[in-house]
């Protein structure tokens, strides 16, 4: 088992391509809530969900099949969008946690103390609590950055820093943080707030290719079994 390392650290974790895969529920979703709300259908076609905030996402497909997402409200797009959310995972086979990512969680815990274990994700913190529900992963998580704090995601992750130093009980400037994703955005995004980066190459970007990002390690799959000591080290 790999020693961890001095300093109290915060871990924030991706959910989607990262954590798990909901089989396009959350796209499926999002654009049905978008043609309930603001009469938009295929509103979301076309855009790469990969990386991106709910809020950016909806801003997006609404700008561009409107002219102005400024004529939308937001939140009511969101209540909407978790109604449909609910719908599209109740009884979906294909949703499922990623190869090693139950292993790794466990075994991360057992460093509780002086590890902060959350999230840094787009989704709204909802949203996000449905899909690790669906694949028994939400017990793991009880903080985090989350879409409904922000559109841009360093500032999820600044968020999700600071409620992981609350949790641990120490400054922020004495903790590291390591952000756990598996696109560019999520590269860019640690790389914004000083933070380093573990990548995952389970959503198109070979691990290469994150390394050349700005990536700190990056693997294939969490499955890998380097990765546990590239989180403690």
């Amino acid at each position: 088992m790999p020693t961890i390392a001095s300093t109290p650290r915060i871990l924030l974790f991706d959910i989607d391509g990262t954590l798990l895969t909901a089989d396009g529920a959350g796209r499926r979703a999002l654009a049905a809530a978008l043609n309930d709300v603001c009469g938009r259908s295929n509103a979301v076609e076309g855009i790469d969900f990969r990386g991106m905030t709910d809020a950016l996402i909806i801003e997006q497909a609404l700008s561009a099949a409107a002219g102005s997402a400024q004529n939308f409200d937001l939140n009511e797009v969101y209540s909407v969008y978790l109604t449909h959310l609910e719908q599209e995972l109740t009884g979906l086979q294909s949703a499922r946690a990623l190869p090693g990512v139950v292993p790794l969680l466990k075994a991360l815990h057992l460093h509780e103390g002086r590890l902060a274990i959350g999230l840094g994700t787009g989704n709204i913190q909802a949203a996000a609590y449905m899909k690790l529900g669906k694949v028994g992963l939400s017990q793991y998580f009880n903080f985090g950055g989350f879409g409904s704090d922000h559109r841009i995601r360093s500032e999820i992750l600044r968020t999700g820093a600071s409620r992981g130093c609350q949790q641990l009980g120490c400054a922020l400037s004495d903790c590291e943080v390591v952000v756990i994703g598996d696109t560019y955005l999520d590269i860019d995004a640690a790389l914004a707030i000083g933070a380093r980066s573990v990548g995952v190459g389970t959503s198109g970007k070979t691990p290469s290719e994150l390394m050349s990002r700005g990536a700190s390690h990056a693997f294939e799959t969490l499955e890998d079994s380097s990765v546990l000591a590239a989180l403690l080290e």
